[in-house]
């Protein structure tokens, strides 16, 4: 199994004070949605989807500055589970808050793979929770090239980000495989 795991406790913390404000961090079409959606029910904590503030119908970016002010409101707040990426220049301010940061860190074919099937159940009307709500299927080539820029641009950053907060003593959770997300989705339970 594929999961490397670093818990650092102190003292003054408990396990479950340094799970009230959990990121998790990874390419498009991961599985970060489902996870946190189940890390949420377990923790009765509330789930943000970034990708629900990103994205506007259409598949059309909010506009920075609104994007910028919710983002800070959101990671203001005390308990929450967030996934997604957003805009990349405020994935540090989202793991800077965190108790916790889960980076889920496959292959990209993986994600090419599970995009694809996304992308067959969504365009059958048999996908049940679509990304940011909206129900139109986003282009599939354009959903492709986001998987390879954010393997090639996002995902060394992120995994930079992770080793600094590593390194600062909280807790971060890399999960390798679809086999090591269902592993540590049962562990949570």
């Amino acid at each position: 199994m594929a999961i490397s795991r670093k818990i650092h406790d102190t003292a003054e913390q408990t396990w479950e004070e340094a799970m009230e404000r959990i990121v998790i961090f990874g390419n498009t079409s991961g599985g970060k949605s489902t996870l946190a959606r189940r890390l949420a029910k377990t923790r009765n904590l509330p789930h943000i989807e970034i990708d629900r503030l990103y994205w506007q119908p259409g598949w059309t970016i909010t506009p920075k500055e609104i994007y910028e002010r919710k983002h800070a409101e959101i990671i203001a707040g005390s308990h929450w589970v967030i996934d997604g990426g957003g805009d990349l220049t405020t994935t540090r301010a989202r793991a800077e808050r965190a108790t916790q940061i889960v980076l889920i860190d496959m292959p990209v074919w993986v994600h090419f793979w599970l995009a694809a099937e996304r992308q067959i159940a969504w365009a059958q009307g048999t996908l049940e929770h679509p990304p940011a709500g909206i129900g139109d299927v986003p282009p599939t080539k354009r959903l492709f090239e986001i998987i390879w820029e954010v393997s090639e641009n996002w995902m060394p950053v992120l995994r930079s980000i992770c080793d600094e907060c590593d390194a600062q003593g909280k807790a971060v959770i890399r999960l390798h495989s679809l086999e090591a997300i269902d592993a540590f989705a049962g562990h949570t339970s």
